[in-house]
C-alpha cells in the first residue's frame, strides 16, 4: 500500500510546514511545530536530540505528521514510523549533510555551510525520518 495517492504525493511535496504529533511516555499526545523535507519517499525533519519529540520518537516511533495547507482547510494528516539518525557531532559528517540537504529542501540554497554545520554540531541536530503508511484530509482548495 502506498501512502499517498498522485494528488497527495505532489501536495505534500509543495508544503513545508507540519505539526508533528509524537507519543508521551504515559501514552498522550505531544505537538511541536516542525518543518520538513519530503524527498518523494520519505518525510526529514531537523530535530534537537535533547528535546521531547526527538525523545518520544526514539521509544515510540508512531506519529502523525499533519501538514499545513494554504487555507486553514486544507491539510493533510501523515500517520507513520519515525526514526532519529546520528546527531551531527563534526561539522561537514554524514548527519550534517544530511541536515543540510533536509534545510536546502525546505529553504533552497544555504549560504555558508561551514557556519551551518558549524551551528549544527553546536546544536546537537540530527534528522528525524518518517516513513509515511498512510495519509487523509482534504487538500482541495
Amino acid at each position: 500500500m502506498t501512502a499517498f495517492d498522485p494528488a497527495q504525493r505532489d501536495w505534500v511535496s509543495r508544503h513545508h510546514q507540519a505539526v508533528l504529533i509524537t507519543l508521551r511516555r504515559d501514552g498522550s499526545p505531544q505537538s511541536s511545530n516542525v518543518a520538513y523535507h519530503f524527498d518523494g519517499s520519505v518525510l526529514r525533519i531537523s530535530v534537537t536530540a535533547d528535546r521531547a519529540k526527538t525523545r518520544n520518537v526514539q521509544r515510540d516511533g508512531r506519529v502523525v505528521l499533519h501538514v499545513l495547507g494554504d487555507s486553514f482547510w486544507q491539510y493533510l494528516a501523515v500517520q507513520g514510523t519515525g526514526a532519529v539518525g546520528a546527531v551531527t557531532e563534526s561539522p561537514g559528517d554524514a548527519a550534517g549533510r544530511e541536515l543540510l540537504e533536509v534545510y536546502q529542501g525546505i529553504a533552497g540554497s544555504h549560504p555558508d555551510h561551514d557556519q551551518y554545520f558549524a551551528a549544527m554540531v553546536a546544536e546537537r541536530r540530527a534528522v528525524l525520518t518518517v516513513i509515511p503508511s498512510r495519509a487523509t484530509g482534504m487538500i482541495g482548495t
